[in-house]
């Protein structure tokens, strides 16, 4: 079929991440994933070096929705 977009369900993995990486997830650059995170710094808290904690993953994944092509189960 012409102009049909099918994506590919991926499970998406609770682990730690760095910014970049989430901002891959969710498809969009660094610098605007950071302004997503903004308004729910508080909720998500201070990243330990470079990388998000699993509950702060969580937190995230619950603010923002799960990334577009990630399978909710």
């Amino acid at each position: 079929m012409k102009g049909k977009v099918i994506r590919m369900v991926q499970p998406i993995h609770i682990k730690p991440y760095t910014l970049k990486e989430l901002a891959i997830l969710y498809g969009v650059d660094s610098r605007t994933f950071k302004t997503w995170l903004e308004p729910f710094k508080k909720d998500i808290g201070q990243k330990i070096g470079r990388y998000y904690m699993i509950a702060q993953v969580k937190v995230i994944f619950e603010k923002l929705d799960l990334p577009c092509y990630a399978d909710a189960a």
